[in-house]
């Protein structure tokens, strides 16, 4: 039974991508999981501007060394940053393609708001 009734301005997803979600929706899961943090998320922003080192990490956004340890490996283990060593520094940086959109979108949809309003004063 189809139902014709959709939210506005909503794009109603082809029956391919539906089975195709269905069958990523755990990894979808998951990664949103991970994301599912304010300093994670806060991670996430920093890196969006390019590969950091712990430390400008950890004075960006505020955390101590243990928290931001403890976060950095949860996005590790999800797979949604990856890191590089150079001599005593650990960088980090986004690690999938994936992963840089979703910090677009909601870049646009939250971030844009902020910028409007500073913008309108």
């Amino acid at each position: 039974m189809s139902h014709s009734t959709t939210s506005p301005n909503v794009v109603p997803l082809p029956d391919a991508a539906i089975s195709m979600l269905r069958a990523s929706a755990s990894q979808a899961c998951a990664v949103l999981k991970a994301m599912a943090h304010e300093d994670r998320l806060l991670l996430l922003c920093q890196l969006t501007q390019g590969e950091r080192n712990v430390g400008e990490l950890e004075a960006l956004v505020g955390l101590h060394q243990p928290s931001l340890s403890q976060q950095l490996g949860v996005l590790r283990d999800e797979g949604l940053v990856a890191t590089r060593r150079e001599g005593k520094y650990i960088y980090y940086r986004l690690a999938s393609f994936e992963v840089i959109q979703i910090m677009q979108t909601l870049s646009e949809l939250y971030c844009g708001k902020v910028m409007k309003k500073m913008a309108g004063r």
